[in-house]
């Protein structure tokens, strides 16, 4: 595109996910630092497979340099995946995991022991002793199973704790409300809620206010309205899968392989719980948070 030295298509689930929307501004500005675009192809429906599909192809037909992904499935993107890199297209996916080896580079964190790390946290918080719901995210996306293995594998370190009221918020925040609203009606006695993302922690906390309850809730990916509620007390922890983090390193390795430079073929980045002790350090706006530094994080 004229301007332009490169333009990368940044392909994200939805415009309803603040992480999403971390994703998108880490890309643009990764790629506006190195002279290049980010150009951004999102689903009208949130997590619409089917669109994502299309957008593949309009992102190849819009003459995309490379193509960073979060697969909103992890095996039907193939196809369209394949014709991409047969284009010549880098790709580079975020997020979640694809049933895919083209890839020249996935970048992720570990989304059991990040699931595990905050169920640890809150039974922590609890003293040991409780009953927990929990909400799940899309039944598409692998990072869904994989967080839902970490809560369980977490809740083998504390017997006398245990799940007893669980649901699919499908990763989005009205869903998690009415999901965490039927538990409530259905007399769940529940001490504290681990909600597979901030976006569902949030509607968790919608429902517990529509029913004058206060219960401690932990998410994931310390979106900064996740930040400010933690701060507020609203929320007591989120483990920080960080996508904005995610999509400055995928779109730097984007980058790098149209330079012709090796990138490793996977980037794992580190998990942090952050809660009342170290939220002032995250409470900032995606477009002032820090920027990860390749070198710091490529050798993960």
């Amino acid at each position: 595109m004229a301007g332009y030295r490169f333009s990368i298509a940044v392909l994200t689930k939805n415009r309803t996910n603040p992480a999403y929307v971390g994703a998108r501004i880490g890309a643009d500005r990764i790629a506006a630092a190195a002279g290049g675009e980010a150009r951004h192809y999102v689903p009208s429906e949130p997590d619409d497979v089917a669109e994502q599909i299309a957008l593949v192809g309009q992102a190849v037909r819009d003459g995309a340099d490379a193509i960073v992904i979060a697969p909103a499935h992890p095996t039907a993107l193939v196809p369209p995946l394949n014709e991409a890199y047969r284009a010549g297209l880098p790709i580079v996916t975020l997020v979640s995991r694809i049933d895919w080896h083209q890839a020249v580079c996935h970048v992720g964190s570990d989304d059991a022991a990040l699931a595990a790390a905050i169920t640890h946290h809150l039974c922590g918080h609890l003293g040991g002793v409780g009953r927990l719901a929990y909400i799940g995210g899309h039944p598409d996306s692998s990072t869904s199973h994989d967080r839902e293995r970490g809560f369980r594998q977490a809740l083998l370190d504390w017997p006398k704790i245990r799940c007893v009221a669980e649901a699919g918020g499908l990763y989005q925040r009205e869903p998690a409300r009415r999901a965490m609203a039927e538990i409530i009606a259905e007399g769940h006695a529940v001490d504290g809620v681990v909600a597979a993302n901030d976006f569902m922690a949030a509607g968790v906390l919608d429902a517990l206010d529509g029913a004058r309850q206060r219960l401690p809730v932990v998410g994931v990916n310390a979106v900064p309205e996740a930040v400010k509620a933690i701060r507020h007390g609203r929320l007591l922890a989120s483990a920080a899968f960080d996508a904005m983090a995610m999509a400055c390193i995928a779109t730097e390795a984007a980058i790098r392989a149209l330079r012709g430079e090796a990138v490793p073929r996977e980037i794992e980045l580190p998990v942090e719980i952050v809660d009342a002790t170290n939220a002032a350090r995250w409470d900032k706006p995606y477009e002032e948070r820090d920027v990860p530094e390749w070198e710091d994080v490529a050798g993960m």
